[in-house]
């Protein structure tokens, strides 16, 4: 999620002074996130594979769940960090950037959600 450059971007419920970037809570398990990456896409690789062709639709609808599930569990990884780092870190500071952090973290888990 991209900071509102100023006042004037800001819409309901947005907090006009966010902070910067915080520290990236994941960097500690950053090459564990690429090498789990790299598998999906090669699954995504053999989904199209699989297409091309014409295995049997239920075939494809089982790695496509298998995708999906790993997918989710780099989402639950990711938002994990940032809760346990980022979040953290900012309720310690207080004020504006706490409440956009946990505002941040909230709109993310909305969207995990939904997907």
């Amino acid at each position: 999620m991209s900071a509102p450059s100023d006042a004037a971007d800001v819409g309901a419920g947005e907090i006009a002074d966010v902070p910067s970037s915080p520290d990236l809570g994941y960097i500690r398990r950053k090459e564990d996130y690429l090498r789990r990456l790299r598998r999906i896409e090669g699954q995504a690789r053999g989904l199209q594979r699989m297409v091309e062709d014409d295995t049997y639709c239920i075939d494809i609808l089982t790695q496509i769940s298998a995708m999906t599930k790993a997918l989710q569990s780099v989402a639950l990884g990711l938002l994990d960090d940032h809760m346990g780092h980022c979040v953290t870190q900012a309720a310690q500071a207080g004020g504006d950037e706490a409440r956009y952090r946990l505002q941040e973290a909230s709109d993310a888990i909305a969207r995990l959600v939904r997907s």
